[in-house]
């Protein structure tokens, strides 16, 4: 039988809700899976044909060790999605190479456009971690330069007020085929929890969204068992990019009825 390794992290309150759903879906498509901890060092990764990389949710706090384990597990079996998709997913730089309308981005505590209000975070962060929302241009600049100061890039933009109304757009992706697309609220909106945002939506996106997304997609040059393409609207209803989601992604199976099973063929695909 072939075996998998979903790599996970150290989670005593279990918050993976998504990591039983995918291990019995492989079960159904012949690929027996286990958890492990991506930091483990006594698991043998060579003893597995693959490894997925799922919740790996810690690697912000320590980005290097995490690549440095991408590239000694790459060594001795598959890895998914591939090291050097991890390698240039886990840094948001690589929105400045994507050839696509993104949200207006400024990458640098000076010379701060003047927009009503801004939202500041690093480059490297998940899940709105060190991202504050503020009207004040001083207090942006002041916050972008604290992340120079710690050696970090900071990430400039304005704050979308339809996002509030509209929400945010992720379309998931397995082995380069559309499984389903959520409305998510936007993690900054008033009142907004990490909870709120799990209870997403399905919904069906419009096809300048579609069209955005899988432009994207076709721009990787590397095969992916999962994507989540994350979208905007801009004030002239343009989609645009917030973030393409390669490395960790929650993926809504709970929401989209076969997901997880299409999720487990497109493994099977890529074996």
């Amino acid at each position: 039988m072939t075996i998998c390794a979903y790599a996970t992290f150290e989670d005593p309150e279990n918050s993976d809700d998504e990591r039983d759903v995918v291990l019995a879906a492989w079960r159904e498509a012949g690929i027996e899976g286990r958890a492990e901890r991506w930091d483990d060092p006594a698991v043998d990764w060579s003893a597995y044909d693959a490894v997925v990389v799922r919740s790996v949710w810690d690697y912000i706090l320590r980005r290097e060790e995490f690549l440095t384990w991408a590239r000694g597990v790459e060594s001795v079996t598959r890895l998914l999605n591939p090291r050097a998709v991890l390698e240039s997913n886990t840094d948001k730089t690589y929105l400045r190479d994507l050839g696509v309308p993104i949200v207006p981005t400024h990458w640098s505590s000076e010379g701060l456009p003047d927009w009503p209000e801004y939202v500041v975070k690093p480059s490297i962060s998940a899940g709105a971690r060190d991202t504050t929302r503020t009207t004040g241009r001083a207090e942006a600049a002041a916050l972008a330069a604290a992340l120079e100061a710690a050696g970090r890039t900071p990430m400039v933009q304005p704050y979308l007020d339809m996002v509030e109304s509209e929400g945010e757009t992720s379309l998931l992706y397995f082995n380069g085929r559309f499984s389903h697309a959520v409305r998510r609220h936007p993690m900054l909106a008033p009142g907004v929890t990490p909870d709120d945002n799990a209870r997403a939506q399905l919904r069906t996106p419009a096809p300048d969204q579609v069209e955005l997304a899988e432009k994207v997609l076709a721009a990787v040059p590397h095969a992916l068992l999962y994507a989540r393409i994350d979208l905007v609207r801009l004030a002239d209803g343009t989609p645009a990019v917030i973030e393409l989601e390669l490395t960790e992604p929650y993926l809504y199976l709970s929401l989209a009825e076969g997901s997880a099973a299409r999720l487990a063929t497109a493994l099977r695909e890529l074996l």
